[in-house]
């Protein structure tokens, strides 16, 4: 990762980070009707997302409207990345195993979006992210409405040139953290690494046995 890039993403989290305990100091505790959770951060106050539309691995479109219903893990990446990309959805997969006794109409998913358009075709990003686990939402769109979404989730990457200075040399420098939505498909939560996969599972499991 450059200095500059690496420069960004921490004031990026530092902004995020100071934002959460702004509201969780001077607004009201979550929601009482949500049950106690250990291993990610509810939101006071959940955030409404702006329409999106991105793309998934069949060409369809992704909006809003698909992901009412479920309490949704998105995960930024891209299928290039060596290590922490990977390591995610595997983590990932193994929280989807755990949910795997619940309802399909309301079982917890995971979104993973490709920032990596140029190399990523939404139907290799499709691919990747279900070598991992067939039920992983898989999407990308091209850069602008990317931004967009990953800035309404306070997400941020970046692409960060390779040491041959070639075009095609280069890597994404991309938030780590997991950011939850809710079933009206609000920001309610976010999940920072190093991750508990286990708890993180049974906090999902639990807000969707709480959740109408």
């Amino acid at each position: 990762m450059s200095k500059r890039a690496a420069l960004l993403l921490l004031v990026a989290c530092l902004a995020g980070g100071l934002g959460l305990w702004a509201s969780q100091r001077f607004h009201a505790p979550a929601s009482p009707a949500l049950p106690a959770v250990k291993a990610v951060t509810l939101l006071p106050d959940p955030r409404v997302l702006p329409a999106f539309s991105l793309q998934q691995s069949d060409g369809s479109a992704l909006t809003v409207d698909d992901l009412k219903g479920h309490w949704t893990v998105v995960f930024l990446g891209f299928t290039h990345c060596p290590d922490i990309c990977p390591t995610t959805l595997a983590q990932l997969a193994g929280a989807q195993k755990q949910w795997a006794a619940l309802p399909a109409a309301t079982r917890p998913r995971v979104l993973f979006i490709s920032t990596d358009p140029e190399r990523d075709s939404p139907k290799l990003t499709g691919d990747y992210a279900h070598a991992f686990h067939a039920d992983t939402l898989a999407a990308t769109a091209p850069i602008s409405q990317l931004e967009e979404f990953a800035r309404s989730l306070s997400l941020v990457f970046m692409k960060a040139p390779g040491p041959s200075g070639e075009p095609d040399d280069y890597s994404i420098d991309h938030s780590a953290a997991l950011v939850l939505l809710d079933p009206q498909v609000r920001m309610a939560g976010v999940a920072q690494p190093p991750f508990d996969i286990r708890a993180i599972a049974a906090d999902l499991e639990r807000l969707t046995k709480a959740t109408p």
